[in-house]
C-alpha cells in the first residue's frame, strides 16, 4: 500500500503553550496550520507514522533509523519535563527498510545499486526521543493515538542520496501492506532577522522563499538543486527531512498545498500538505535530475581543460582497468593540447572531486613528489579517488557523475601573520611540529582568513592553545 500522505512541519518548542507561556500566540498561523495537519493525519488513521527529523541520532555518512521496540523522551530540556512521550516503533517497517538498504531485496538493477546503502539501526548514543520528533506527536495526539512511529535521522551525504534513501523507504511501505503517513520535521532559516537569536543573512529570506515555493508546488526535481553552501549560509534545520520526504513521494502524483509561513523570531517555520495520489512516470525526479546532470557533465567534460582531461583519464583507467598511466599514454592525437611545461616544470598539485554537488575526494602534494606537473597530477587524481580516508573509493559505476579540477601551487613562502592572507587569493599552510595542514583559496564557504586558518588547523589536528606558522602559496585552477 502507498503512502496515504506527507507533511512538511517545524519544530519550534516555543509553540507549546507549556514551553511558550503566551509567546506561542506570536505564532498563531503556525500552531493552527499544526492543528489542521494533526486533524488530516488522524482522518488517514495511519498504522504508521515515519518522523525524519534533523535532532535525531545523525552521522556524516549513515541514516541511522532508531532500534528496539519503544523510547520515551519529554520536554525537560525546554523546562517542561510535563510534556511527555512513550512512544512504540514500528518494528516490522524498520525491519523491512533495514533488509532493502542491505540488498536483500530483488536482485534487479536499482536493488544491486542500493546492496550497499549505508542506513540501519547501528550506533544509536541515546534512545530518547528528540524535540524534532516530539513536537509533530504533540499535536498529532491531540487527535489520534493508535499508531506506531519509525524515526530516521539525517546525514551529511548529499541531497540525491536523501532522496534515494526516501525512495527505500516507499518500497519497504509498499510491500509492507501498511497505512503509513510521512511526516517531514524541520525549521526553515535560523538567519530571518538581524534581532533573532542567529542574525540575519541574505540568504535567509532567499532559502525559505525557494523551498516555501518548491514544497507549495510539489515540484520535488527543484529540490535537489540547493547548493550546500547556500544552504548553510541560510543555517537551514530540515532541507535534509524535506528531500528525503520527496523521495518517498517519488513517481507519484501528488496534490501540494502550502498551509503556512512565518518567521516571527527570526527562523523560518513553514508547513505544506501532500495529498498522494497514484502512479505517475513524470514524477521520478531523481531520475530526470541526474538525467539532467550528466548531459551538463559529459558537455562540462568535453570542454575540460586539459589539465582535468589527464585527471580523470589517469583516474578512469585505474579503477576500470587498475591501470597506472605514465606519459607514454599520452602520446597520441588527444593528448597534443597538453602544454610543454606540463612536462618540464616541477610543482605541488591537488586533484579535487565532487559528486552531486558535494566533495568526493581531495588529495594532492604541497611540495612535488614527481619528475614533472602532468606525473603529479596522475598520481593524486588516483590518490584522491581511492585513498582519501573521508570517503570510499569510487566505484565504476560513479565515474560518469564526477566533476574534477587541478590546482597547481606555486611554491609557498612563510608569512608573519594573517594581515598577509586573502582568502580568495593565497591558500595557507599551518604548521606545529609535525603537524602540518592545508586549505586552498578560493574555495565555497570559506569567506574569512580566520576561517581558512580555523579549518587548517582542523585538518592538521593543531589545537588552539599551541603555537603554529604560517605560509601562503597561490594556485593556478584548472576546470
Amino acid at each position: 500500500m502507498p503512502i496515504l500522505g506527507a507533511f512538511m512541519v517545524p519544530h519550534p518548542p516555543i509553540m507549546l503553550p507549556e514551553v511558550g507561556h503566551g509567546e506561542e500566540e506570536k505564532i498563531k498561523a503556525t500552531t493552527e496550520a499544526y492543528m489542521q495537519v494533526a486533524q488530516e493525519i488522524a482522518q488517514l488513521k495511519p498504522d504508521t507514522i515515519i518522523i525524519s527529523s534533523p535532532h535525531s541520532i545523525m552521522y556524516a555518512d549513515y541514516f541511522h533509523i532508531s532500534p528496539g521496540k519503544r523510547a520515551t523522551g519529554n520536554m525537560g530540556r525546554f523546562n517542561a519535563p510535563q510534556v511527555s512521550f512513550d512512544e512504540e516503533y514500528d518494528t516490522e517497517l524498520v525491519d523491512e527498510i533495514c533488509r532493502i538498504c542491505d540488498g536483500y531485496g530483488e536482485c534487479d538493477k536499482e536493488a544491486a545499486r542500493i546492496q550497499e546503502f549505508p542506513a540501519g539501526t547501528l550506533g544509536e548514543r541515546d534512545s530518547s526521543l528528540d524535540h524534532g520528533t516530539m513536537i509533530p506527536l504533540y499535536y498529532i495526539r491531540k487527535f489520534y493515538n493508535t499508531f506506531k512511529i519509525v524515526r530516521i535521522g539525517l546525514s551529511g551525504l548529499s541531497l540525491p542520496m536523501h532522496y534515494e534513501m526516501g525512495q527505500i523507504i516507499q518500497k519497504a511501505v509498499n510491500s509492507s501492506n501498511k497505512r503509513v503517513v510521512y511526516v517531514a520535521s524541520g525549521d526553515l532559516s535560523h538567519k530571518m532577522k538581524e534581532e533573532g537569536p542567529y542574525g540575519y543573512a541574505k540568504e535567509g529570506p532567499e532559502y525559505d522563499d525557494r523551498i516555501m515555493e518548491v514544497c507549495g508546488s510539489g515540484d520535488f526535481e527543484k529540490i535537489l538543486d540547493f547548493d550546500d553552501v547556500f544552504c548553510e549560509r541560510a543555517a537551514e534545520c530540515g532541507h535534509r527531512s524535506f528531500v528525503m520526504m520527496a523521495g518517498a513521494l517519488d513517481g507519484l502524483d501528488v496534490k501540494a498545498e502550502k498551509l503556512s509561513h512565518e518567521a516571527t523570531f527570526g527562523v523560518g517555520y513553514g508547513i505544506c500538505r501532500f495529498e498522494v495520489g497514484g502512479a505517475n512516470d513524470n514524477r521520478c525526479f531523481l531520475k530526470s535530475w541526474r538525467a539532467a546532470k550528466t548531459a551538463l557533465l559529459k558537455q562540462k567534460q568535453a570542454d575540460e581543460d586539459p589539465y582535468v582531461r589527464l585527471a580523470r583519464f589517469s583516474l578512469e583507467s585505474y579503477i576500470t582497468m587498475g591501470k597506472r598511466i605514465t606519459r607514454k599514454d599520452l602520446s597520441d592525437d588527444r593528448w597534443k593540447d597538453l602544454p610543454e611545461e606540463i612536462f618540464s616544470q616541477k610543482a605541488g598539485a591537488f586533484v579535487s572531486i565532487h559528486k552531486d554537488g558535494a566533495l568526493r575526494g581531495c588529495i594532492g602534494t604541497i611540495l612535488p613528489t614527481c619528475r614533472c606537473v602532468a606525473d603529479e597530477i596522475m598520481q593524486n587524481a588516483i590518490s584522491a579517488g581511492t585513498n582519501d580516508p573521508r570517503f570510499p573509493m569510487i566505484g565504476e559505476n560513479e565515474l560518469d557523475s564526477l566533476e574534477m579540477s587541478v590546482d597547481v601551487l606555486d611554491e609557498p613562502e612563510p608569512i608573519d601573520g594573517p594581515e598577509q592572507l586573502d582568502v580568495k587569493k593565497y591558500g595557507v599552510i599551518v604548521t606545529c611540529g609535525r603537524k602540518r595542514g592545508l586549505l586552498l583559496p578560493n574555495l565555497d564557504g570559506v569567506d574569512t582568513v580566520p576561517q581558512q586558518i580555523e579549518i587548517a588547523c582542523q585538518k592538521a589536528g593543531i589545537h588552539d592553545d599551541e603555537e603554529y606558522s604560517l605560509e601562503r602559496f597561490e594556485v593556478i585552477r584548472h576546470i
